[in-house]
């Protein structure tokens, strides 16, 4: 695919309301739980972007029905757990390392073959941290140097239950080994050392399974009981507080905007970057809070003005993991220095975002350091300068902060490619243009 490049003007000023789509995690689950259920599970406001489309796509090669019934409304008729058939080709994940790694838990506890790939930049992002503990389940797997994809799995149909320490905080990791120990005999352990976001957990309950969840100093530990009969239920996706990020953000930082986003996620294990922005001084409100699905929802306010530098702690990471280009931008605007603490994970994304996201500042005449693996951003109290062109590193979210930065620049930005954001937003363009954008090719 030729490269699509776009340009972000500075904006006069955004304002309107606007509902984001779907959020990916949970989209992405919605599809895989209900392919293990026994009956049919009907799904409301699922996210149709390439990566959640890819899963759907795998969940119908493993013999589960799938079928849209319009926008976002889809139906996925289950085989129940381990009742998964083996695919007769290749399954594709694009470029969702989320749906690849989650995959993988599934295939392990499946008694037959399956090969999993990606475009080139899922091929470069590492299987390991996922198929080490994963192979302790019976299962085998061959993959490239590295770990890395293409990956053949050989699934065991007399699958053991894992008791696994995350070394480091990974939802993903400790959602394959439970999707894993749905077929194994016995209970599943799984032990964060800091707590993630827990949207498995919730969906495991709402289907029926038997999860439990206990803290453990800073971190938790869930148990599931293997081979449960999971119960095909109704899943209403929540607006993806990571796909929110982007418009929020560039109502706080263009002057005299307001913007309102309706029935966004607010599961606080994923409210990191509002508890970031809020201690920058940012003007946010939440209104009709609410419960959907098991999932904390509310709709979220954003008016602009001015923001103060922020110490985010290591800590914070796993409630914000993909928001960090995103904040980055808005503390390149801020008064003083604001320093990103324990960045490792940002290394292996979709592309090395910590490298990344330093140079898209840089681009716009914002001073940066990565410091270890800190980012220090020395912010311009106003807006940046603009004017450069970002690298995004077939990278969406590098993409949509670019974006985000020229509207609030001086002179504008242009991203060197924006074809991929429709793999986790899709319409992003048409909905920042109907606030009062005016993206558009350079």
């Amino acid at each position: 695919m030729s490269p699509t490049p776009l340009r972000a003007p500075p904006a006069a000023t955004l304002a309107g309301t606007i509902a984001v789509p779907g959020d990916k995690s949970i989209s992405h689950r919605a599809l895989m739980f209900g392919a293990l259920a026994l009956g049919e599970t009907r799904i409301a406001g699922l996210l149709e972007g390439e990566d959640v489309l890819r899963t759907a796509a795998a969940m119908r090669a493993l013999g589960a029905e799938v079928i849209q019934d319009g926008p976002g409304a889809w139906r996925v008729a289950g085989r129940g757990v381990g009742g998964l058939t083996e695919p007769a080709d290749v399954l594709d994940m694009g470029n969702s390392g989320t749906a690849a790694r989650l995959l993988c838990g599934v295939l392990a506890t499946h008694p037959f073959f399956s090969v999993l790939t990606g475009d080139a930049s899922l091929r470069r992002r590492p299987m390991r941290r996922v198929t080490d503990p994963l192979a302790a389940t019976g299962a085998g797997f061959a993959a490239r140097e590295g770990g890395r994809l293409p990956l053949a799995v050989t699934g065991t149909g007399s699958a053991l239950p894992v008791d696994y320490t995350v070394p480091v905080p990974s939802a993903q990791v400790k959602s394959a080994l439970l999707l894993a120990g749905l077929n194994a005999r016995g209970i599943t352990r799984v032990v964060e050392p800091e707590a993630t976001r827990d949207h498995t957990e919730n969906m495991l309950r709402h289907f029926g399974a038997a999860v439990t969840v206990s803290a453990e100093g800073a971190g938790r530990v869930i148990e599931l009981a293997g081979q449960p009969e999971l119960r095909a239920g109704d899943v209403v996706v929540p607006g993806d507080p990571s796909s929110a990020a982007f418009p929020l953000v560039a109502a706080l930082l263009v002057p005299g905007a307001e913007v309102t986003l309706r029935g966004v996620g607010l599961n606080p294990l994923r409210t990191g970057l509002l508890e970031c922005l809020r201690e920058m001084g940012a003007a946010l409100t939440v209104g009709a809070p609410r419960i959907a699905g098991g999932e904390a929802v509310g709709d979220l306010t954003a008016r602009s003005g001015p923001l103060r530098a922020v110490d985010v702690p290591p800590g914070r990471a796993p409630s914000m993991i993909d928001e960090y280009p995103i904040l980055a931008v808005a503390c390149a605007m801020a008064s003083g220095t604001s320093r990103l603490r324990g960045l490792k994970e940002l290394r292996v994304k979709e592309s090395d975002r910590l490298a990344g996201t330093a140079a898209l500042l840089a681009a716009s005449g914002v001073r940066t350091e990565i410091a270890g693996d800190d980012l220090i951003i020395h912010g311009t109290g106003g807006p940046a300068p603009g004017g450069g062109t970002v690298e995004t590193h077939m990278d969406h979210r590098l993409a949509m902060s670019g974006l985000v930065l020229g509207l609030a620049s001086r002179a504008g930005m242009v991203v060197d490619d924006a074809g991929f954001i429709d793999t986790s937003f899709p319409g992003f363009v048409a909905l920042m243009n109907g606030l009062g954008a005016r993206l558009a090719a350079p």
